[in-house]
Parts: structure tokens; sequence; C-alpha cells
């Protein structure tokens, strides 16, 4: 087949992933194209939204500082800041057992190995190209009694977020020699027809149909179906068409369509996404590009969430934020209207983060009394008052009742404390069971929120080193690899915060590095560059 133009590895995504594959690749040698779907203002896919937080393992604080920069830019911390952390290592085993407790064991465990056996050298591999890592001062830790604890294992993000990660991987890959194409849709891949290896992609460009040939072949890193509504009703279930976006209005399946063609077997949970707690004021279909990840509302294991019936409908101190947050978008999803209120008083309020609750982010509703705050919250859509002054009550009544039973424990918002609504002479039918203080010192702050869908779990299945398994036969299809969010069978229900940034690095990496290999092992006459450490990069 004669193409419009050819290199030897085509990657079909910009985002944290197919920059990861491409620019792997391209330190190995290949000549790479990179196609992505927007046009250059609205693109960096899902990681222009994030947070840009990695999870990875490493051995403690000092593992880190060498690697840290400061808010302001400059690299190294103080050492009179760095003697107010309090931070502890998070061994493989710690990954391994997050990871398996909030997926409920379901996770394959090969994928699993090579998240956590490769996230450390993933990070490190960022960092040695130019990512500027900070530590999580305002999502990560608290400060108490004059310490920064941190907690959770997750304990870095990129220093301007995922804005800046995205513009990190654009310059890293042109530096590289990355040929990236935007506004480029790829429509379908190209196969021998005798093979049935895939050899190029068709993309719609500069207003035509184009194919872009692959010696070694195309990485699909084109992202999930969660800015489908039609797709996220077909796979996810009724009313998830409701949704708000919190990320890219172009991840809309069309890698799982594209490789499914061809007999691509589908792989993971495709019932399951990660949806969070999103203001109820943000736009419907797609992220904010100026607040991306602002409209994050994290700061319920604080307070109480309610319904508009005034009811809680989760145990908001289950387990710690970051495994919490991804999974508590579709609980407000299944109450009245898919909408919730979260709750605290003076005490929760001082805790919250400013980027999610500043009043220039969010609609804040504050009352002097919490009859007050239940007016202010009756023009918003709750229904019932009566119910919501009886849900706090019991709540508070709960929270005393535990405390009598137990004056040793005290609230540490850095640990999971235990101090919970589950005391001898009153306890809840649904628990709080951490960081359970009674609502009592006004002024009283609420926040409505929705469900944001940020990801799907289910996509495409893999083999170790990230080649897309054929449905018909179990072995892998020739010449097509697969990373970030399209991959399935890691995730199955939540994910540990962080993880999914991680995993994207790693197996983008994977596939850029083999994808590589391969064009090489065709004759495409490449040279290969070692990395910092001396391996191949």
């Amino acid at each position: 087949m004669a193409f419009d133009s050819t290199y030897d590895v085509v990657v079909v995504g910009g985002g944290n992933a197919g920059f990861s594959a491409a620019t792997t690749a391209a330190q190995a040698g290949a000549r790479v194209c990179l196609v992505e779907k927007a046009p250059r203002h609205d693109a960096g896919g899902n990681t222009f939204y994030t947070a840009a937080a990695f999870r990875c393992c490493f051995d403690g604080l000092a593992d880190l500082l060498p690697h840290l920069y400061r808010a302001d830019g400059a690299k190294g911390l103080p050492g009179e800041l760095v003697e107010s952390i309090e931070m502890a290592a998070y061994t493989k085993e710690d990954f391994h057992a997050d990871l398996n407790r909030v997926t409920k064991g379901r996770a394959d465990p090969v994928l699993a190995d090579i998240l956590v056996d490769n996230s450390r050298e993933a990070v490190q591999w960022l960092m040695d190209n130019g990512a500027r890592f900070v530590l999580s001062f305002n999502r990560q830790a608290f400060l108490v009694d004059g310490k920064y604890k941190f907690w959770g294992g997750m304990v870095m993000n990129m220093a301007g977020q995922g804005k800046e990660l995205f513009e990190f991987h654009l310059n890293t890959g042109e530096k590289h020699g990355v040929t990236v194409h935007f506004s480029c849709p790829a429509v379908d891949l190209v196969t021998d027809s005798t093979t049935n290896e895939v050899i190029g992609v068709k993309v719609f460009r500069d207003g035509k149909l184009q194919s872009i040939g692959a010696k070694g072949g195309v990485i699909l890193a084109s992202g999930g179906f969660q800015a489908s509504p039609a797709l996220r009703a077909q796979y996810l279930g009724p009313g998830w068409d409701l949704a708000h976006v919190r990320g890219s209005k172009y991840n809309t399946g069309d890698g799982h369509a594209m490789a499914e063609k061809l007999g691509a077997k589908l792989e993971g949970n495709y019932s399951g996404c990660h949806s969070v707690a999103w203001d109820a004021n943000s736009p419907r279909a797609s992220g904010n590009r100026s607040l991306t990840n602002q409209y994050t509302k994290s700061g319920y294991p604080l307070g109480i969430m309610v319904n508009v019936n005034g009811k809680r409908f989760v145990d908001e101190g289950f387990d710690l934020r970051n495994f919490t947050y991804a999974v508590f978008g579709k609980e407000i999803l299944k109450q009245p209207q898919g909408i919730a209120f979260q709750i605290w008083d003076a005490e929760g309020s001082k805790l919250l983060r400013k980027e999610e609750y500043a009043d220039d982010v969010t609609t804040n509703l504050r009352a002097d009394t919490l009859d007050e705050l239940a007016d202010v919250l009756v023009t918003k859509g709750l229904k019932d008052k009566k119910r919501f002054l009886e849900t706090v009550s019991e709540f508070n009544n709960a929270c005393k009742s535990y405390s009598r039973d137990h004056p040793e424990r005290k609230f540490d918002p850095a640990v999971k404390d235990g101090v919970s609504t589950q005391g001898t002479e009153k306890a809840l039918e649904i628990p709080k069971s951490n960081w359970a203080v009674p609502l009592e010192r006004g002024p009283f702050q609420a926040v409505e929120v929705t469900c944001g869908i940020t990801f799907t779990f289910g996509g495409l299945a893999v083999t170790p080193n990230a080649e897309v398994v054929s449905e018909a036969t179990l072995g892998e299809i020739g010449g097509l690899w697969c990373a970030g969010e399209l991959l399935g069978g890691l995730f199955w229900d939540n994910y540990p915060g962080g993880s999914g940034l991680t995993m994207g690095t790693v197996m983008g990496r994977i596939a850029g590095r083999e994808a590589a290999k391969r064009a090489k092992s065709r004759g495409a006459g490449m040279s290969v560059s070692a990395g910092p450490r001396g391996l191949p990069v």
C-alpha cells in the first residue's frame, strides 16, 4: 500500500501515555509521528486537566529530595522545611496492598506487578527529562503540631499540575524529533492483508483522508470513552449520560472501536469508571481549561454529604481521601437529581483546600446557624429541611456518643484516626468510620456537587509488552500496542489516587520501546541512544 507519509512508529493520542510512548521510541532512535484528535489550543487529553500527581514506590523523603522543586520554581527544599516533614517510605508491598484493597482483588496481577515494579523508574525518567516535581503539601499533607504529616503514599505532583505536564511532554517530544499533528483524528488502522499485522493508520487531516505508514507499528493511547454519553449509558448504565465530563471532550472511544474492528480482545471493568464529587456548576460536556482540576470537591472527609432529601448516603470516612474520591462520584449520581451537598462547620472549613473551595472557584453557601443554612439549601434544591436538620443532629449525637466511649482518641486528618459515629449509646446506620466530629460551630458552609467522570476502566487486553491481544488467537496483534486509559484489566470499581498517570507512563514507555525495537528489526536503520542510567530510554 502507498502511504502519504511513513514513520517508524505512529502514536495515536497526545496525553501523558501517548507522549511517554512517543518520546521513549524517539530516544531509542525511531522516527515517530504522534497524531492528536484535538486542535493545539484544546489538546493534552485528560492529562491537561489533572493535578499531575504520580504514585510511585520510594525509600522515604531522602530518596526524593535531590529531585524536588519548591513552589517558586527553585530546585531543592530548605533545611528547615525538610525538618518539618513526616513522610514514610512507600514500598512495593504498600502499593500492592493499596491496589488490591481498592480493586477488591480484581486487578490483573501481571499488570499490577508491571505498575508497581516500574513506578519509581517511570517517575525518575520524567525527572531526568526535566519534569519539575513538588511535594503535594496542599493535597497530601496536613499541618499537625508543627509537622507536615504526609498520608496515603502519594506525595508528589508536577509543579504546574496537568497544564505543565502536557507542555513538558510536548516540548520533550519535539526536542527528540517527534512529529506532532494536531486536529488529526485517527479513523482506522491499516493492516497487512495477509498477516493482519498493523502497518499504519488512516487519519483525517487538512480536510481529507490520509494514510501514515508505521514500520514498527502503531501505539494506541487515545483514552477511554468517558466523553461519549451514548457509550457511557451503554456500558456504565442508565443515568450515566447525565454525568459531567471532568476532562477532554475528545475521549469518545475511538481506540476501542478501531482495535475492536481488528478483532482485539476487550478486557476489564466496562461497567466501571473513575468518577468524583464534582462542582455542580461546572460545564457538562468537558472540563474547564482554566480551572481544570479545581472543580474537584474532595473535602467530604472533613464533614458530611447529604442528598436533596436531607439524608447521608455514604461513609465519608471509610478510607483516606485518595482511596475514596474516585468512587464517590457514582454514589452521588445514584441520588435523586444526581446531586448532593457537602456540609462543614467552622472547624472543618478551616481545613478545606483553597484551590477547590475558594469563593472564586465555587459557589459557597454559608450561614451562621444550621437552620439558616437549611433555608439556603432549600433554594438550591433541598426538599426536606426537617430531615436535613435531623440528619445533622443524629450525626452530632453519634459523634459525641463515640467520644464518651473513647476519650483517648483524637481527630487527626492525616491518618485513619478511628474517630467514628459508632458509639454504644448512639450509632448510625451509615457510619462515618474516621474523622467524625460534631458539626456545631458556625458559620456553616455547604457546596453543591454532582458526578464528574474522569475515565473509564474497560479497555483492551494487552501482553506484558503492551501488545494488544487478539480475541480469536489470544496472541498479540502484530504491530499494535496500547497504553493509558485505553488499557483494560488493571482498575476495577476504584483505583489508588495517582496510579493512572503512573501506569500511563509505565506502559507508554514499554510500548514505545517495543515498537522502536520492532521497527529496527525491520530495517528502519535507527541508532539507539542511552538514557541517564545507561539504559535504553
